[in-house]
């Protein structure tokens, strides 16, 4: 099969330039590694209302058309499906006009700052079923976190019990806010680090550990930084079988921790980094038992024994593996993925409608740390909204939202 999609980018910034890069197979700078081209997919054109940055495109990609009217290059031919690499707030206006002409669409994270603005593009889908809608979830790609997700799946392990992650990996300085002004602004971003650095790990917590019911959620907003949203959050969550979970993230802390544990009926998993997982698996003489049968069979010696030394993996079995996919691999595998979907009708690794269980918990932490209440999941989204307006009036610097 030698058909290709052509992907239209619109937004020529950091993300949507690498965009470009990975489709052209062109390094971001010299000496920088380049990442396979995805074989089924090329570059259409390039959109972006900046002269300057549009000047760039024309520059490094002189063989693409280059477009200042996204709707413009839609209707061009030029492209088959688009990206939209766009202030947030801009992804479900972009995304519903692509569907409704007849353009496959492949929406940036978030999906959106507020969940009914991401509703209203699922809508659109659903009611376009010609056209595809996928979501660019990449760290789904990683095998590491898809091995986790068939285990936890599996029931091999039994229920969750309770999962943490800490991922504090985000260090920003006040130059980094300063790049543009709508960034950490309510109103031209929507938010900080639940909607710009965390939305990839929302989107995997959820879709490993499953959908919360109720989110408690404490953000403190400009952390030792000169912003007015949130760059520190501490969200507790509960779930319905009993669970519980914590995500903590913030982007003041240059060291930075990225580990996720998960502890279950029979086991327990560890990831460090995104790139190392130990698997825990319970055992007594070789023979599975969970923290049930431990509890009621074990004393306190006989456990303390076990685990000074799990001699002969007399209380657990451990399996490690690792992931360490190269640069742009995660990017370029959802655009191939998404492209065999639109050419042979393969299924999606990141479907679009996934897009909003990331927005929810978001909206959810928000609402609860405004309010000083525990919210459930979804929460009220016109109550969310309406806060969200307040602190965007409050700032003055752009139009509350419908």
């Amino acid at each position: 099969m030698d058909k290709k999609i052509r992907y239209g980018i619109i937004g020529f910034g950091a993300q949507g330039g690498s965009y470009c890069n990975i489709l052209t197979g062109t390094a971001a700078f010299p000496g920088f590694p380049t990442a396979p081209v995805p074989p089924h997919c090329a570059l259409g054109a390039i959109c972006d209302i900046d002269p300057a940055k549009r000047a760039a495109a024309k520059e490094k990609f002189p063989d693409y058309p280059v477009y200042e009217d996204y709707k413009e290059m839609i209707v061009s031919g030029n492209c088959d499906a688009v990206i939209t690499t766009v202030p947030h707030y801009l992804h479900h206006e972009m995304a519903i006009y692509a569907m409704e002409h007849g353009m496959h669409v492949i929406g940036e994270k978030p999906a959106g700052v507020r969940a009914k603005d991401v509703q209203k593009m699922i809508d659109c889908a659903n009611a376009h079923p010609e056209v595809a809608f996928g979501i660019m979830f990449n760290q789904r790609t990683n095998k590491l976190y898809q091995k986790i997700k068939a285990i936890v799946e599996s029931g091999e392990l039994g229920q969750i019990r309770r999962s943490n992650w800490i991922i504090n990996t985000w260090w920003r300085p006040d130059s980094y806010y300063r790049q543009s002004d709508w960034r950490a602004t309510w109103g031209g971003e929507g938010g900080g680090v639940l909607v710009n650095q965390a939305p990839h790990q929302l989107d995997l917590w959820q879709w490993i550990c499953g959908v919360p019911t109720k989110v408690t959620s404490i953000n403190i907003n400009g952390c030792h930084r000169d912003i007015a949203v949130e760059n520190d959050v501490t969200m507790v969550t509960e779930y319905a079988n009993g669970a519980t979970g914590v995500f903590i993230t913030c982007t003041h802390d240059p060291i930075g921790t990225d580990r996720l544990e998960i502890d279950f009926d029979a086991g327990k998993i560890v990831v460090e980094d995104s790139k190392k997982a130990t698997i825990y698996r319970m055992a007594k003489d070789g023979q599975r038992v969970d923290e049930n049968y431990m509890n009621e069979h074990f004393t306190m010696m006989e456990l303390a024994r076990l685990t000074s030394s799990n001699a002969g993996g007399s209380l657990y079995e451990v399996e490690t593996f690792e992931n360490n996919d190269a640069w742009g691999i995660q990017h370029g595998t959802v655009m191939e993925n998404f492209a065999l979907h639109v050419l042979t009708g393969s299924p999606l690794l990141a479907p679009g409608a996934d897009g909003i269980m990331g927005v929810r918990l978001a909206n959810a932490s928000q609402l609860s740390a405004w309010t000083g209440k525990t919210v459930p999941l979804p929460c009220d989204e016109e109550e969310y909204a309406a806060e969200l307006n307040k602190l965007i009036a409050a700032e003055g610097k752009f139009p509350v939202r419908d």
